[in-house]
């Protein structure tokens, strides 16, 4: 029986989600619902989140050290469920590190999936970015959705308070409704013709409700776990060879590089039901 147990373990290949805290837990609780099928394997670098103000290169070190661990647990195929990450690290990872650790798996981000289809949304051909101040910095979604759709203006605003906020619980006071509304103002000074606003931050969608009643009209505002979900499974589809290496057992595996306890007790606001994660330490 032992002999079974071991051998179960070395062939479950679960599909990775990344991200430096808990936000990428909204990610795959559309994922799973949309996929419930196969197995995953979360990961949160808690221990040294937030990304959003660090550098480049600060970025692209904790992310590697963490995919290249998610890639040894057999994952052949991780999703960067964090717009920092992705913005920062994915295309160096993807083009000097994969080819060298196993060029036949492969690491997907949330930014371009939803600069494919954010311009199908817009009328006024205006779009605004609420994000960290790292993936503004970047210009990544300035860049992406200039590939799909050269028509439309982006606009950004730097948020660099509302993930300390979420994460610490602190968002249902009237002290993060001010800074919630100053961001958004500072969004639509830059242009009021904006019609379609982005949610770059995967905690973002636990805010919603406030964004919402901060904007100054009825427009599309979008989040991106429905959409990251859409597009795995359409790129699973396009890639048969990708999904035959997903193992597909409805299991999930939760790991954290801060405090288990910590992990579990936040977790349930992110992803909607408890789980039960194991620590893992870089450092």
């Amino acid at each position: 029986m032992d002999g079974f147990f071991i051998f179960a373990a070395k062939i479950m290949k679960p599909i990775g989600i990344f991200d430096s805290g808990y936000g990428g837990l909204t990610v795959l609780r559309e994922i799973r619902s949309l996929m419930p099928q196969y197995d995953y394997l979360y990961l949160g670098d808690n221990a040294r989140t937030p990304y959003g103000t660090r550098s480049f290169e600060t970025v692209y070190r904790y992310t590697k050290q963490c995919v290249k661990w998610m890639l040894e647990q057999d994952c052949h195929l991780v999703i960067l469920a964090c717009n920092t990450a992705s913005a920062k690290a994915l295309r160096t990872i993807q083009q000097r590190d994969l080819p060298g650790w196993n060029p036949e798996k492969r690491i997907l981000g949330v930014i371009r999936p939803t600069a494919e289809i954010i311009g199908n949304y817009t009328s006024t051909g205006k779009v605004g970015i609420l994000a960290t101040t790292g993936t503004v910095n970047s210009g990544s979604y300035i860049i992406e959705i200039s590939h799909f759709f050269p028509g439309v203006s982006v606009y950004q605003q730097a948020c660099p308070l509302w993930v300390p906020l979420i994460e610490n619980n602190l968002f249902n006071n009237e002290g993060a409704d001010f800074f919630i509304r100053q961001d958004v103002n500072y969004l639509f000074e830059q242009q009021p013709d904006i019609d379609t606003v982005l949610l770059g931050c995967t905690h973002y969608p636990l805010i919603a409700d406030k964004i919402e009643k901060a904007l100054p009209g009825q427009m599309q505002l979008l989040s991106q776990g429905q959409i990251t979900a859409s597009s795995l499974q359409s790129y699973l589809r396009r890639h048969p060879e990708i999904d035959r290496e997903c193992s597909r057992g409805g299991t999930m595996q939760f790991f954290t590089t801060d405090s288990r306890e910590d992990f579990d007790r936040h977790s349930k606001l992110f992803f909607g039901e408890g789980v039960r994660s194991r620590h893992i330490d870089f450092e």
